[in-house]
């Protein structure tokens, strides 16, 4: 600009360009602005798509960076200082961002300074080869004599000129996690965030822009996702002026970050993806993304284990005697992997003890960990161990120890959460304590999986560690301890699967996705409920990260009675297992869970990492909107697939959750197929060409089963396609083969 400082001219759809980019600038004239000039009245700040706004210097819309100097004034007027174009993206230390190898992606890398104060802020943008995808971040860096204070840093700000968007964004609570709503933007700020010290069940940091014609498969998309676990705000501005400012970043509530002279702090990294092909297609950008740049390619494209874990089958009540049983029954079911869940170490029989004591309790377990696993492990499966390595409860010998180490402001009564409290991260000295325990539990024992907990949110966040001027730095340093220890952890056992948990999905976020390549997508493993979970999960995360169980039935949280059918048909589309106690099956249903075993493991490479594709809304006709699918003719139900990407195979889930009398005929329109190809459907021995799948639709009449599948009653096939078609909770997968 005029001025130097950095204005965006375009973001969305590639362009070719055929002049200069200065045919693009766009200055008018508004009474009551403050010009930038004295003799250009159409030059203000507050009418230009800024690509760094800051607060105080005419600009009066959400500013990005604000900071307060000694001398109490906050303007900051940044200016072009030069720029670098590097091949690859440079590593980032100690905190989770996307990576990529050189010839993978560009990154670009802008220098601003303000020569009044000395203040220097580097922007990175970097572009991924074949992705529509744009990451982001900022250094800022003190360059002045004299410390200043950061009130305020966020990752990205997009200023997208129109205000006929609607916003979509994932809310809900612990049980219901990700729910998808959508509605129009209006002047003034509408924002989603979290105080919580975690990215929370509440809100997910992501949102997205749609044009208001936007479908699952149509219409432009402008997501943001901030690759952080804690505290955010995902926030759209509509000005008066018809302009609207897309932000994404650390929350500044309870956010000051002291810079003392020469020192650097770096923001979150920021996920911009952009689709003209509605929500799959940004959908589509993310997983593909998080697949290749950001989960550890140790376990990217790896087939995950089938798991079997103890807690909704026994609870607090086990010993080593029980749980063996429990594991000797699931190795007769193809298990791969058995998890001993809460209540094994220190004297945990409840939720009021015990935390923070990382040692076996010897009247459960007299064998210690090591003997239980070397046990599993003779059963031919490996073994894993739920921790929950940031919380402590006040009867525990690490609190009555270190009662300093515990969050909390002194001389105020600490209110606990699930009789538990949370350990202060901040301080290294914690952290470091917390690794020297895991690690001899998970050396002795060669643990090979990992279940992180974390069941509360934290409140009265104040560390002892730090001096009164620094609280405002608590909950930044908190996260980043938790990343620390990760990285220690994976640094000494770098092939430990972890999968993350807070009370379910109350931090499924990039940044823990980034150590922990599958979150527990929710406590809530009712199927039905997990239709609408999982779906409003996969808007932004792949299949592969989302932890699904069959677990019992009637189920444990909401009392809902389903078939093992309908429950394997859910939890086949993420990483799979079980949660209940295999002992006590009958033969009739033991003999399904080994079919159900058997499928996954043939097909788990394709439904982990094939091309995720939603079909039909389970939000339909809810209090959200109902047009993401755009297809009306599925029925009351949700459905998707996965497809090879080289359109050779694909799996598709369709669900009915309620029955209706006199129904229309239901026909399931796919998407992703070869157009000219023939395929075989498995289930219904029927040939279809690709075209006839995705315009004429699956026919999921019952005329169409009961000719198909006649004599043959509920076991035509175990995988959640044998039940009859009337009826609530049905579920049914569909195997599709290409012939040629």
């Amino acid at each position: 600009m005029e001025n130097g400082q950095l204005e965006q001219l375009y973001y969305g759809k590639r362009v070719v360009l055929a002049d200069s980019m200065e045919r693009f600038v766009e200055r008018s004239y508004r009474p009551l602005s403050v010009c930038e000039f004295e003799d250009e009245w159409d030059h203000s700040l507050e009418l230009i798509k800024q690509e760094l706004p800051v607060s105080g210097s005419g600009d009066f819309r959400e500013a990005m960076l604000e900071v307060a100097f000694g001398d109490g004034s906050y303007v900051v007027e940044l200016a072009y200082m030069s720029h670098d174009v590097l091949d690859g993206k440079p590593k980032r230390p100690g905190t989770p961002a996307t990576f990529a190898e050189k010839g993978a992606a560009e990154t670009l890398v802008v220098r601003l300074e303000d020569d009044a104060c000395g203040l220097q802020v580097v922007l990175y943008y970097t572009i991924f080869e074949h992705l529509p995808v744009v990451t982001r971040s900022v250094r800022v860096v003190n360059g002045g004599e004299q410390s200043v204070v950061l009130e305020r840093l966020l990752s990205a700000s997009v200023d997208l000129p129109g205000d006929g968007y609607e916003m979509l964004h994932l809310s809900g609570a612990w049980a219901k996690e990700r729910h998808v709503y959508r509605g129009m933007t209006r002047p003034g700020v509408q924002a989603v965030k979290s105080v919580r010290g975690a990215s929370s069940a509440m809100h997910n940091p992501f949102m997205a822009l749609l044009s208001n014609d936007t479908t699952e498969h149509d219409g432009e998309v402008y997501g943001m996702n901030l690759v952080y676990s804690g505290n955010f705000l995902a926030q759209v501005e509509v000005d008066n002026y018809g302009m609207s400012r897309m932000m994404i970043g650390i929350h500044p509530e309870r956010f000051q970050w002291n810079l003392p002279s020469g020192e650097a702090f770096w923001s979150p990294e920021a996920v911009l993806v952009y689709s003209d092909s509605g929500l799959n297609g940004m959908s589509q950008a993310f997983h593909d993304l998080y697949h290749g740049h950001l989960i550890n390619p140790r376990w990217a494209k790896t087939a995950r284990p089938v798991v079997m874990n103890n807690w909704e089958g026994t609870y607090f009540d086990f010993d080593e005697e029980k749980i063996v049983e429990m594991a000797s029954a699931a190795s007769k079911l193809g298990v791969e992997l058995f998890v001993l869940d809460d209540g094994w170490f220190g004297k945990r029989d409840d939720d009021r003890s015990s935390l923070g004591d990382w040692v076996a309790y010897k009247d459960k377990l007299p064998n210690g960990i090591k003997g239980l696993a070397d046990r599993v492990r003779e059963l031919g499966m490996r073994f894993g161990l739920w921790f929950e390595p940031e919380m402590v409860n006040e009867d525990s010998d690490l609190f009555r120890a270190h009662p300093d180490w515990v969050m909390g402001t002194p001389g105020r009564k600490r209110k606990h959460g699930r009789f538990q409290y949370v350990l202060d991260f901040a301080n290294p000295e914690v952290v470091d304590y917390v690794f020297t325990m895991m690690d001899k539990v998970i050396g002795e024992a060669d643990i090979a999986y990992v279940k992180w907990d974390m069941n509360r949110n934290i409140n009265d966040a104040y560390s002892v560690y730090l001096d009164g001027a620094c609280q405002g730095e608590v909950l930044h340093r908190y996260i980043l301890g938790v990343y620390a220890l990760y990285e220690m952890l994976l640094h000494k056992y770098p092939d430990l699967l972890i999968e993350s948990c807070a009370s379910g999905g109350g931090r499924f976020d990039p940044g823990m996705l980034y150590y922990a390549p599958q979150t527990w997508a929710s406590d809530n493993s009712d199927a039905v409920e997990r239709l609408k979970i999982q779906y409003g999960t996969s808007l932004v995360y792949p299949v592969s990260s989302m932890g699904a169980h069959v677990s019992a039935s009637p189920n444990h949280q909401v009392g809902r009675v389903t078939s093992l059918g309908m429950r394997a048909a859910v939890a086949y589309f993420g990483a799979f297992g079980y949660e209940l106690d295999p002992r006590t099956f009958s033969e009739e249903e033991a003999e399904l869970v080994k079919e159900q075993i058997s499928f996954y493991k043939e097909k788990r490479q394709l439904l982990l990492y094939g091309k995720f594709i939603r079909l039909a809304d389970p939000f339909a006709g809810s209090t959200t909107e109902s047009r993401l699918s755009g297809l009306g003719d599925a029925g009351s139900g949700t459905a998707w697939m996965v497809v090879k990407e080289d359109q050779s195979e694909a799996i598709v889930g369709w669900y009915q959750v309620l029955a209706r009398p006199n129904d229309r005929y239901k026909r399931l329109r796919l998407k992703g197929l070869d157009r000219t190809a023939r395929y075989l459907v498995k289930e219904l021995d029927t040939v279809y060409s690709g075209s006839e799948l995705m315009e004429m639709g699956l026919f999921l009449s019952e005329t169409l089963y009961s000719k198909r599948q006649k004599g043959h009653g509920r076991s035509v096939c175990k995988n959640g396609v044998g039940e009859p078609v009337r009826g609530d909770y049905q579920a049914r997968v569909f195997q599709l083969q290409k012939l040629d």
